[in-house]
């Protein structure tokens, strides 16, 4: 599937990635990942596990049931979604281990994973240890910011060297689309800890007025240079 020409509103995103009957998604790279992870959480049908392999807030459960390092039994008792956490740390819950991810999604219908962190930055590149994600993962997405794009990439990203260094160019000048585009596709990028198995898609969050021409032009980037990857614009909410 190629990428989409227009803005879509949140509530339409599973629709707009394609999600099957049975999707373990993992949500790398900047800004909206925990946004994304309730709205596919409550568009998608079935018994829904919500989590991370990283950190998050412990608020951060949308009125959702929350289990703190469950047994199998209970999340095969899950009538609907619930988020889990491995413990809590004051106000920051703990992420679980992946193979914990591989085994609940033999489990239930659909698990939805946030495995990376970008500190409130809307694009990044990882580090070695970036992102923690599981092996039956079937969609890899990554996320970023339409703010990121035009903008000064010291100023805007998260580990901004390493956004440089894929992109090939200073952490000084502005990130074009095609510098994004390189970054998310490049083997080092978004797409590090992708398993063989898993299609990639890639959602742009915060789409606007003023950005709407810098994200329809990163979506095009991306088309051109890998076809497959589906591409979902999402608008400001």
């Amino acid at each position: 599937m190629s990428g989409l020409s227009v803005p879509v509103p949140i509530g339409s995103v599973a629709d707009a990635l394609g999600c099957g009957l049975h999707e373990h998604v993992a949500l790398v790279g900047g800004g909206g990942k925990s946004t994304l992870l309730h709205a596919l959480g409550l568009q998608l049908p079935g018994r829904r596990i919500l989590t991370t392999t990283t950190k998050m807030g412990a608020d951060q459960h949308r009125g959702h049931p929350v289990l703190i390092g469950p047994t199998d039994a209970e999340i095969e008792a899950v009538e609907a979604a619930a988020v889990v956490f491995s413990r809590t740390q004051g106000s920051k819950a703990v992420g679980v281990a992946p193979s914990d991810c591989d085994r609940w999604f033999r489990l239930a219908d659909h698990v939805i994973v946030e495995a990376d962190g970008a500190r409130h930055h809307p694009f990044k590149a990882p580090r070695p240890f970036e992102p923690i994600v599981p092996d039956t993962c079937t969609m890899l997405v990554s996320v970023i910011g339409a703010d990121a794009l035009g903008r000064v990439i010291a100023d805007q990203c998260h580990r901004p060297l390493r956004v440089a260094a894929l992109a090939g160019c200073s952490p000084y000048v502005r990130l074009t689309p095609d510098a994004a585009a390189t970054v998310i596709l490049h083997e080092r990028g978004a797409r590090r800890e992708q398993p063989a198995s898993a299609r990639l898609a890639v959602v742009i969050t915060k789409v606007d007025g003023p950005s709407a021409q810098l994200a329809a032009d990163l979506v095009a980037a991306i088309a051109l240079a890998e076809p497959a990857v589906t591409t979902v614009q999402i608008q400001r909410f």
